[in-house]
């Protein structure tokens, strides 16, 4: 059986998206979907965030793939006035390689940065590279090697006129169809987070995720959760962590292409107080 690691960013993705997502706690989000005949696809998004700035924050993307070419073109459009283009190349040179040029303009100040990467991933290995050509400029890269389950990771990054690592993390973890466990050591090795998913069976999955912060007095922040699939349609999730903070949602396919979520985070040591998010997701298909 081949073995092909997950990038950097996507190790201990299990638990990440357990803890992190279905919970669209002091917002109300609309996001639409939709295709052409010819493969353009286009998405809208917006959120209202009322805790925040109490206006509307939206962006519109349209992606264009031709998956025989190995080419993808995806421009995007936000209420910030930021212009963005990527285009991907998959495939094209070599079977595993992929190379992209991100670039963004803010016209009201004339912000604007570029970035060029590449990634290669085959059996027992998953890195990339990329260069920000208007910061710095700033080269970072990340792998990960592996095999058997087992995986080894570091992520790195040098600014070339400073002459200096500005960043540098490490993760090592291991995982299978049933479970997953990760360390992740970042922050300059000063931040370290232990994480472990299980899927206990096909209805219910569980995890939990521990965080300590050497250079800080702060003691070790624990969060842990479960998700629970009530049918094919639908499921819930919880959430707490040591502080108190309680997380819950639902999800629910309303139909073939419009799903929706409710759900909060409650801060259970003062209940009495306005100290709770709530929030709603909506999700179009078309």
């Amino acid at each position: 059986m081949v073995f092909v690691p997950p990038s950097y960013s996507n190790i201990g993705k299990e638990t990440n998206d357990l803890l992190g997502k279905d919970f669209p706690a002091g917002n109300v989000k609309l996001e639409f979907n939709s295709t052409a005949s010819n493969g353009l696809k286009f998405t809208v998004t917006g959120s209202n965030n009322a805790g925040k700035t109490g206006g509307i924050i939206a962006d519109i993307k349209s992606k264009f793939s031709d998956k025989a070419r190995g080419f993808t073109f995806t421009e995007s459009w936000t209420t910030a006035n930021v212009l963005g283009v990527q285009l991907e190349l998959q495939d094209n040179i070599a079977k595993g390689l992929k190379l992209d040029v991100n670039a963004s303009i803010l016209p009201a100040i004339g912000s604007k940065s570029v970035k060029a990467g590449a990634e290669y991933k085959q059996e027992y290995i998953f890195t990339r590279a990329n260069i920000d050509l208007f910061r710095g400029p700033t080269i970072a890269g990340d792998v990960v090697v592996g095999n058997d389950g087992y995986i080894v990771g570091g992520d790195i990054a040098y600014d070339v006129n400073d002459a200096k690592v500005t960043r540098y993390n490490g993760a090592v973890g291991y995982a299978n169809k049933e479970y997953s466990v990760t360390l992740h050591a970042t922050n300059a090795f000063n931040t370290f987070a232990a994480s472990y998913f299980h899927r206990l069976n096909p209805e219910v999955e569980a995890g939990a995720r521990a965080v300590w912060n050497k250079s800080s007095d702060a003691n070790v922040t624990i969060e842990l959760g479960s998700k629970y699939t009530l049918d094919k349609e639908a499921f819930a999730k919880a959430k707490i962590d040591n502080h108190g903070r309680l997380g819950l949602s639902y999800t629910q396919n309303l139909r073939p292409g419009l799903k929706v979520t409710f759900g909060g985070i409650f801060d259970t040591s003062r209940l009495q107080e306005n100290a709770h998010k709530v929030g709603l997701s909506f999700v179009v298909d078309a």
